[in-house]
This record gives structure tokens, C-alpha cells and sequence, in this order.
């Protein structure tokens, strides 16, 4: 039995690219049907999304929190370095997932 590590499980819990494929290799067929399996797969886009969104809420909160239980403390700032890092991530999610859907095929 194949069984995953943790550090494996938590990489594919947050970060989607093992589940696409890529477009711009193979013949024209072969890049058609990368397409179609990305564009089958783009629903699972908004499960991630969603994910990285509670992260985006929660590190928000948490510093928020945070900054007013220590009285605008250094203790805030990773929580908002957190929060800078994920937001950009939820941002791509969202144009991907529009680009496969709304986009034409290569």
C-alpha cells in the first residue's frame, strides 16, 4: 500500500497544481485534451479557493485580534505577513478559474 507523508497531503491540501495538466506540450491533440481535462478538473478550483480564503479570514482576524490584545504589539505582524502571502494565491485561483472557464481552448 502506497501511503502519502504528511508534508505530501498538506502540499496537495493547499496547492493545486498536481492536479492540472500542462498545455503547452504535446501535439495539438494532445494539447486539446490537456484542456479538457483542466477545464473538467476547474471545479475543484473553488475548493481550494475556499480553503485559502478561511486562511485569508482567519490570519486577518488572528492579527487583528492579536493587535488589539497587545496593544499594537509586534505580535501582530506575522499573523499579517500571513495574510499578505495568501491573499495573492486566492487572486490566482480566482483568474484561473475564470480562465477555464471563460477562455477558448489553445
Amino acid at each position: 500500500m502506497n501511503r502519502e507523508t504528511s508534508p505530501s497531503l498538506l502540499y496537495r491540501y493547499f496547492f493545486f497544481a498536481w492536479l492540472f495538466r500542462d498545455v503547452d506540450r504535446g501535439s495539438r491533440l494532445e494539447r486539446n485534451a490537456a484542456w479538457r481535462h483542466n477545464q473538467a478538473h476547474s471545479h475543484c478550483l473553488l475548493i481550494y479557493l475556499k480553503r485559502w480564503l478561511f486562511l485569508d479570514c482567519s490570519t486577518f482576524t488572528a492579527g487583528f485580534l492579536s493587535s488589539l490584545a497587545f496593544e499594537g504589539h509586534w505580535a501582530c505582524i506575522p499573523f499579517y505577513i500571513a495574510f499578505s502571502l495568501a491573499l495573492p494565491v486566492s487572486s490566482v485561483i480566482v483568474v484561473a478559474w475564470l480562465g477555464l472557464r471563460h477562455l477558448p481552448g489553445p
